[in-house]
């Protein structure tokens, strides 16, 4: 564990702690934290979530924040743990950019309150989804005209990854929006400075704002894979069209040339015309049979 800032005048500190810190965790559980709430704070695969303590006024909250330096999109909880007089945050490699976070907050403003803290963390958090988000749409559109030239195999899987990305961090900003939103309901609320109302309201404005953007942009890349599958099914049906046509027209000549293969008295059989005549009526049949099927499609 990492004392890393004295903040409040002296009144509140703030820990940094690795989720995989095992030593750690259990000297806070020996410091009188709650061990429940501590499983929570460290679970890796926990949904976004809010618990508050009245008894021992300990809050908890599990939020959904991008993974740093992933291609996939992916988003992973990070949980904060807030008592009488200290912030936990509980971190992993690949969330450890949020207490540069915090570290900036805390040198620009170390006056601020426990639960400002965690707010405007959280505002930052909510923040961190917007490039994320352009960068989908910067992706879908350079995708979408690769395909307009030719949909292959390959730029197709690139736009089911994208989407597959998509999902998790529309899922992952769904369950900050609705953690938030919780926030103004539970007991501790009516206790809120108005500096600290203020910084929650930030934080949900700044949260329904990404959810918005976020579906619009799940939207228009579904839209886009739905155009391309159906045309990719259209072009398949137009081939498999062409083939059907094409064997049918090349059944008459197989008929008429068996037919007159066989070895019993048929007309032109002692005609050395009789090729030309055996290919008229391929011939004719054939385009018959074309005319019929074209004013049947």
């Amino acid at each position: 564990m990492k004392e890393t800032k004295v903040f409040e005048q002296g009144k509140s500190k703030w820990y940094q702690i690795r989720k995989n810190d095992l030593p750690t965790i259990a000297s806070l559980r020996a410091d009188g934290l709650d061990p429940e709430i501590l499983a929570y704070a460290i679970d890796e695969d926990e949904n976004a979530h809010v618990e508050y303590d009245a008894e021992s006024g300990t809050l908890l909250l599990v939020f959904n924040v991008p993974k740093k330096d992933d291609t996939l999109y992916e988003a992973s909880p990070i949980a904060f743990i807030v008592t009488k007089d200290a912030v936990y945050s509980f971190t992993t490699d690949y969330t450890d950019y949020i207490n540069d976070f915090i570290s900036g907050l805390l040198s620009n403003e170390p006056e601020l309150s426990k639960l400002s803290l965690v707010f405007k963390t959280l505002y930052l958090c909510v923040h961190a989804y917007f490039p994320i988000i352009k960068d989908v749409n910067k992706k879908r559109a350079y995708l979408t005209t690769k395909l307009k030239s030719k949909a292959t195999k390959h730029n197709l899987l690139e736009l089911s990854d994208l989407g597959i990305g998509l999902v998790y961090i529309v899922t992952a900003i769904d369950q900050n929006d609705l953690l938030l939103n919780q926030l103004s309901k539970l007991g501790f609320y009516k206790d809120l400075t108005e500096s600290e109302k203020e910084r929650l309201e930030d934080a949900q404005i700044e949260a329904d704002q990404v959810v918005a953007m976020a579906r619009v942009a799940d939207q228009i890349l579904d839209e886009v894979a739905a155009t391309y599958n159906n045309l990719l099914n259209n072009n398949l049906n137009e081939t498999m069209r062409l083939l059907t046509i094409w064997s049918l027209l090349l059944t008459v000549p197989t008929i008429v040339t068996g037919f007159f293969g066989m070895n019993v008295l048929l007309p032109f059989k002692d005609s050395p015309f009789g090729w030309i005549f055996i290919l008229l009526i391929s011939l004719i049949l054939s385009l018959g049979l074309l005319f019929t099927i074209l004013r049947s499609i």
